[in-house]
């Protein structure tokens, strides 16, 4: 069960790394240090958007509308820091 508790905290670590990614790129290419008509570029944004996506759609729907701010990699952040959270205070169950 041990290694089951590190598959899940390796899970979510990947998952917050993506979200990581996806935001810091997001800021490139909004302030035009990359360019998505970049093959290699255009990849990975796009790779990182279909992985995403289900993951902030259901949050978008929730949060208000900020006017063009998109507040749902916080939120989905926050989910993974909580997730991390429970299962470190649950370990005893993995055990």
């Amino acid at each position: 069960m041990q290694s089951l508790y590190e598959i899940l905290m390796l899970i979510l670590g990947v998952a917050r790394f993506f979200i990581f990614a996806h935001f810091i790129m997001s800021w490139l290419i909004s302030f035009q240090v990359l360019n998505v008509r970049q093959p290699l570029v255009a990849q990975i944004w796009y790779g990182l958007n279909r992985l995403l996506e289900p993951i902030y759609a259901p949050i978008r729907r929730i949060l208000p509308n900020m006017g063009g701010l998109d507040l749902s990699p916080i939120v989905a952040l926050l989910g993974v820091y909580a997730l991390e959270i429970i299962l470190r205070n649950n370990i005893a169950l993995f055990v």
